[in-house]
């Protein structure tokens, strides 16, 4: 899939710079960045939305108690 991505001019000189001592391609460099980090935006993002959820009421929680007790960890 193509996608393009517009970097402002300082850091567009900065992956200019290093693909040209590095012999590889700005493609590689900017796949790198977004394989690395598609982990944490999806764990951040994915965890603010759960904790809005639960702050509106519409996610159920469960006490440590409820828990330990859920999965037979009081015996």
């Amino acid at each position: 899939m193509s996608t393009s991505v517009r970097l402002e001019a300082p850091l567009e000189k900065r992956l200019d710079e290093l693909a040209r001592r590095t012999g590889r391609t700005k493609a590689y460099y900017l796949r790198e960045l977004v394989q690395r980090g598609m982990d944490d935006l999806e764990d951040y993002y994915l965890a603010a939305a759960t904790v809005e959820r639960v702050r509106k009421g519409e996610e159920r929680t469960y006490s440590a108690a409820e828990v330990r007790s859920g999965l037979g960890l009081d015996d």
